[in-house]
C-alpha cells in the first residue's frame, strides 16, 4: 500500500478544455512554463501556483501541442523546425539558448527526456543532432527506451528530484535512468491507468500539474517519485 496523498496548492489537477492530457500542451522547468495560447485565467493561475513559475504563451505552427514540440531544462530549449520567428523570439527572450531541430524525429517533447543532469533521447536521433542537444542542454546525452518505447519524452517525467516512468519500464531501464538523471526512478501511471506519464503530468522541483482523471493512489506515486514529501 502506497502512502496517502496530501493535498497542497503545489499539486493542481487540471484539464484543458476537458482534455486531461496536460503534458501535451505545456512544458516547464523550475522558472517558467510555456503553454498553448488561450487557456482561461483560472487555469493559468493554477499552473503558476502549482509550479511557482512565470507563464509564457506560445503558438507553434498553429498547433496547441507545445509539450510535444518543445523541450527545456534550465540551460536551453529545443524546438521543432516549424516554429516561426515571432515565437522563437519569445523563447529566446526568456534567456534560453535555442536549437531548432532538423532531425526527421522532430516532435522533441515526445522524443527527448531531460533534466539538469542528463538527457535520454529516441534511439534513432542522428549523431549530429545528439551533439547539438548536448551543447544546448549542457548535459551528457544518451539514446535509449523506456518501457521499450522510443518516445521517451512522453513515457516519463524527469525533474531534478526524481523520475516517474511508464509502468512497463524494466529494472535495467530504471537503473539507466538513475545513472543519466542522477535521481531515483519509480514507475507509475496517470489519468486513471494511462501509462504515458509525460502526457498527463507536468512537474518541476516545486510542484506538479496533473491530469484531472488521475486517482489519489496515482497522485501518491507522483508525490513519492518526484520527492514532494521532503
Amino acid at each position: 500500500m502506497g502512502h496517502i496523498f496530501h493535498e497542497s496548492s503545489h499539486f493542481q489537477q487540471v484539464s484543458f478544455n476537458e482534455n486531461p492530457n496536460v503534458g501535451v500542451y505545456c512544458r516547464a522547468n523550475d522558472k517558467i512554463i510555456f503553454t498553448r495560447a488561450g487557456l482561461s485565467k483560472k487555469i493559468k493561475k493554477k499552473l503558476v501556483d502549482a509550479l511557482d513559475v512565470e507563464l509564457v504563451e506560445l503558438t507553434i505552427a498553429d498547433a496547441t501541442i507545445i509539450g510535444s514540440l518543445l523541450t527545456i531544462n534550465s540551460k536551453g530549449a529545443i524546438v521543432t523546425d516549424f516554429i516561426d520567428s515571432k515565437n522563437l523570439k519569445i523563447i529566446k527572450d526568456q534567456g534560453f539558448e535555442v536549437y531548432i531541430i532538423e532531425d526527421i524525429i522532430n516532435a522533441v517533447g515526445n522524443d527527448i527526456l531531460v533534466n539538469d543532469y542528463g538527457a535520454l533521447v529516441h534511439p534513432n536521433i542522428k549523431d549530429e543532432t545528439i551533439k547539438k542537444i548536448k551543447e544546448i542542454f549542457q548535459v551528457p546525452v544518451f539514446r535509449g527506451t523506456i518501457g521499450s518505447l522510443k518516445t521517451v519524452g512522453m513515457a516519463a517525467v524527469a525533474t531534478n528530484k526524481g523520475v516517474l516512468c511508464h509502468p512497463k519500464t524494466t529494472d535495467d531501464e530504471k537503473d539507466y535512468l538513475k545513472k543519466i538523471f542522477k535521481v531515483d526512478a519509480m514507475i507509475g501511471t496517470i489519468n486513471h491507468g494511462a501509462p504515458m506519464i509525460g502526457s498527463g503530468l507536468v512537474a518541476n522541483t516545486k510542484g506538479a500539474i496533473i491530469g484531472s482523471l488521475t486517482t489519489g493512489i496515482e497522485m501518491g506515486r507522483i508525490e513519492e517519485a518526484l520527492k514532494f514529501l521532503e
